[in-house]
């Protein structure tokens, strides 16, 4: 069995979900020349009642993640990083850089941005309310930080452009994996002699998000847009180059406090290997796993917000609906699907989740469950998780 951690940070996720301030240390003033510099930090701990058909030795409260971000911002220049430490056994034993970029402000809504980066993908970083998220985290379609430069754009018609290169993935840092200390899911040098050995590289991405303004009102507000995404692959054992291309399409809905969001597309990988032809490996957070080469991935999210419950109390409940639809015969579909809500109240935050999964490989799987799949029950997952912001 494949174990596997939700990934993120508190931040703000694109389906409109809102997310308590971070409490932080600002030296400086982001409206002078000289800008401010934020520090800040997150302390995350993970309750877990695991049921995938044989018992559960994670009924207990872990220490998950100590976080740590810094945060530059002036009138022309801008910058973060964020470094993460897990404690799978001892603290530390795995941790990574999440990103470290540089940007500069063109003007008050264009700019670059360069470094390791959420790519554009899909409708945001984040593409549901979620803590654990959906199947496409795990595919490495959502919440994915690699190396590169982007544009960012929008017109006087609100439509918002990104147009971006990577040269490569995020990579690997510490851990006790061969190449699978990774915060986002990439293509790796497998273990296994007869899985791939893959590189991506020279990523092209291109994201526009268009709100209808016609439909939109006090109340009201509709968006659509759709990505593509063009790269080339190394097979490192033939020394063949193979492609990834992939496209999404997406639109969100938001009235008043409640949010609706579905996000569909398909994966096309060519990686040019004789022995796997219908499968290549990837890997995250100390896990390696096998994803089929072709196929069909969904999220449809919604969730709304009850605000100012009891005082500075913030109640919001969520469902997550995710596959992926594989084209190769005899591969089975996977799935998770989530049904939650989040608890916010001031530098404090809860996420109590259930979790519905088949063939998955960090739900009960195993490392064939999103190619070939495994033995397609649905396995099911209480996650809670208590997070102090300061």
């Amino acid at each position: 069995m494949i174990s596997g951690y939700r990934k993120v940070a508190m931040g703000l996720f694109t389906t409109g979900m809102t997310v308590p301030a971070i409490a932080a240390i600002t030296l400086g003033n982001a409206e002078s020349s000289t800008g401010a510099l934020t520090a800040s930090a997150t302390l995350r701990a993970n309750y877990q009642d695991q049921h995938y058909g044989e018992p559960s030795d994670d009924q207990k409260l872990h220490f998950d993640v100590a976080i740590f971000s810094l945060d530059y911002d002036s009138p022309d220049w801008f910058a973060a990083t964020q470094y993460n430490c897990y404690q799978y056994d001892t603290l530390c034993d795995f941790s990574t850089l999440v990103y470290g970029y540089v940007g500069y402000h063109l003007n008050e809504s264009d700019h670059f941005t360069l470094g390791l980066q959420p790519i554009p993908f899909g409708p945001g970083r984040f593409w549901d309310s979620s803590f654990y998220a959906g199947i496409n985290n795990t595919m490495g379609l959502q919440d994915v930080n690699n190396l590169g430069l982007n544009y960012h754009l929008e017109l006087a018609t609100q439509t918002q452009i990104d147009l971006a290169y990577f040269a490569k993935d995020g990579g690997s840092y510490v851990g006790s994996s061969t190449d699978a200390a990774r915060y986002s899911a990439n293509m790796l040098t497998s273990i296994d002699p007869l899985h791939t050995d893959l590189n991506e590289k020279n990523m092209w991405m291109a994201r526009i998000n268009q709100p209808l303004n016609f439909l939109t009102h006090e109340d009201l507000k509709v968006s659509v847009g759709g990505s593509y995404w063009w790269s080339e692959i190394d097979n490192n054992k033939n020394s063949a180059q193979g492609t990834r291309q992939a496209w999404a399409l997406f639109n969100s809905i938001n009235y008043k406090n409640l949010a609706v969001s579905l996000t569909a597309g398909q994966l096309n990988i060519n990686n040019k290997d004789a022995l796997s032809p219908y499968a290549s490996t990837f890997g995250s957070f100390e896990s390696e796993y096998l994803l089929a080469n072709q196929g069909y991935f969904y999220t449809f999210d919604t969730h709304y917000t009850f605000n100012n419950v009891k005082g500075a109390l913030n109640i919001t409940p969520y469902m997550v609906y995710s596959g992926f639809d594989k084209t190769q015969k005899g591969f089975a579909d996977s799935m998770r699907h989530i049904v939650g809500a989040a608890f916010d109240y001031k530098k404090f935050s809860v996420y109590a989740e259930y979790v519905m999964s088949k063939n998955d490989p960090f739900i009960g799987g195993t490392a064939d469950s999103l190619a070939l799949g495994d033995d397609g029950r649905w396995n099911t997952l209480l996650n809670l998780t208590f997070i102090y912001n300061f």
